[in-house]
C-alpha cells in the first residue's frame, strides 16, 4: 500500500510539473518509463493530433549540479545536429535527433517550488532501444550511429561545450576516489572485496594509456557523448540508425572513450549486471559489426594516433566502470540506483570478467580493427 502511495504521488508531481512545459493538448496520462539509472523518466501522452507523446525527466542534480550548463549543451548539440540534417526536412529532422521542449517562459529546463530540476523532450515515435544486442544489423548500425554522431560534431568547437562532470573518463581520477574509499570505508565493506582491489590495481600502470596520449597533446580533444551503452542509440522498426539519446554526459573528451565504452556493452554476452560470470564471454561477430559500421563513419575524421587509441579504450571501459561500481559499493550505494545490497559488487564483478575476457582475446580484436580499417 505504501509503494502505490508513493508510486501515486510521483505520477502527480510528473504531471504537475510537465503542465509547466509548452506542451500540445492536455495530459493524459504520466507512467515511469525507461531503465536509466540516475534520472527519473516519465512518458507524457496528450490528447494532442500532432505530437502527443513526450519525455519529462527529473534531472538528478545532486549528480548534475550545473543544470543550467548541462541544458545549454544539450541545447547547443542539438541545434547543431539539426543544422547539419537540415537538408532532410524537419519532419526527418525531428526523427533523428533529440528536440528540447521550452516551458512558458522560454526555458529549456523547470525548477519546481520543492528545488528539483525537470526538463522535456519530444518522444520519438516508432522506435526501439536494447539492453542486449541480438543481431550484427543491429551492431553495425549502432556502429555508425555513434561515428556520425562524433563526426557531425567534430567541427563544433568542445570550448563552446561545459565540462558538467569534471574527470569523468579520467581513470588517475577513478582510482584516487577508489583509493579515498577504501580509506574511509564506511560500512566496512573493504575486507570482503580485497581480490577485487587487487585484480583492479596490478591492471592500472596499462589503463593510463589513452589519458597519457592526451596529457602529451597526441589525442585532439572533440565533444564526445561518454555515455555510449548500445541502449543509448534509438533505432526504427528495421533496425536502421534513428538518433543518439541521452546526452548528459557530452562533453570534451576523446573519440576512443566513445568507442571503448560502446564495445563494453555489445560485446558482453551477457547483462551488465549478470551475476553469474560463466556466462561473460565475448560475441566476436557483434565487434567486428560495430567496428565496421563506426569506421564507415568516424574513418576520414580520425587521426592515426586516434585510431591506436581505440583498442585500448576498449579494455580501459569495462575496467574504469568496474572501478566505479567498486567505489559504489565500498562507499554504501550513493550513486548508482540498486535493487539489493550486492547489486553494485555483481556489477563490479561482471566488469571485471569482462576486463579478463578482453585480454584473453586482445590480438584477435586488434587484428579485426586493422582489417576493416583497411578495407573501409
Amino acid at each position: 500500500m505504501k509503494s502505490e502511495v508513493m508510486s501515486t504521488k510521483k505520477t502527480e508531481n510528473s504531471i504537475r510539473s510537465a503542465q509547466n512545459f509548452k506542451l500540445e493538448g492536455q495530459i493524459l496520462d504520466s507512467i515511469p518509463f525507461g531503465s536509466g539509472h540516475i534520472n527519473d523518466t516519465f512518458k507524457i501522452t496528450t490528447d494532442s493530433t500532432n505530437y502527443n507523446l513526450y519525455l519529462l525527466q527529473r534531472i538528478n542534480h545532486h549528480i548534475f549540479q550545473d543544470v543550467h550548463g548541462l541544458m545549454n549543451n544539450i541545447e547547443m548539440v542539438c541545434n547543431h545536429l539539426k543544422e547539419k540534417l537540415a537538408h532532410l526536412g524537419n519532419k526527418e529532422v525531428q526523427k533523428r535527433t533529440m528536440t528540447i521542449v521550452q516551458t512558458h517562459d522560454n526555458k529549456n529546463y523547470y525548477q519546481d517550488d520543492r528545488g528539483d530540476y525537470w526538463r522535456v523532450f519530444h518522444l520519438i515515435p516508432d522506435t526501439r532501444s536494447y539492453d542486449i544486442l541480438e543481431t550484427q544489423e543491429q551492431a553495425f548500425s549502432g556502429g555508425m550511429a555513434f561515428g556520425q554522431f562524433q563526426k557531425q560534431l567534430s567541427d563544433l568547437d568542445p570550448k563552446k561545450i561545459v565540462e558538467i562532470l569534471p574527470n569523468f573518463h579520467n581513470i588517475e581520477f577513478r582510482l584516487n576516489n577508489l583509493r579515498d574509499a577504501i580509506t574511509k570505508d564506511p560500512v566496512n565493506r573493504v575486507i570482503e572485496v580485497q581480490d577485487l582491489l587487487d585484480y583492479i590495481f596490478e591492471r592500472e600502470d596499462k589503463m593510463r594509456t589513452i589519458l597519457e596520449l592526451g596529457r602529451a597533446n597526441k589525442l585532439p580533444l572533440r565533444i564526445t557523448h561518454n555515455d555510449t551503452k548500445f541502449n543509448n542509440v534509438l533505432l526504427d522498426k528495421d533496425d536502421n540508425v534513428q538518433c543518439v539519446i541521452d546526452l548528459d554526459t557530452v562533453m570534451p573528451g576523446y573519440v576512443a572513450y566513445d568507442f571503448g565504452d560502446a564495445i563494453r556493452t555489445i560485446i558482453n554476452s551477457a547483462a551488465e549486471d549478470e551475476a553469474d560470470v560463466s556466462k561473460i564471454v565475448l560475441n566476436i561477430p557483434l565487434f567486428q559489426s560495430f567496428t565496421v559500421g563506426y569506421l564507415s563513419e568516424a574513418k576520414d575524421f580520425l587521426t592515426e594516433t586516434e585510431v591506436e587509441s581505440l583498442i585500448p579504450a576498449v579494455h580501459l571501459l569495462p575496467y574504469m566502470q568496474a572501478v566505479r561500481f567498486l567505489t559504489d559499493y565500498i562507499n554504501g550505494d550513493t550513486y548508482y540506483k540498486v535493487a539489493y545490497p550486492e547489486h553494485n559488487l555483481v556489477r563490479t564483478k561482471a566488469q571485471l570478467k569482462l576486463v579478463h575476457e578482453l585480454e584473453v582475446n586482445n590480438e584477435k580484436l586488434t587484428d579485426i580493427l586493422a582489417e576493416n580499417l583497411m578495407s573501409n
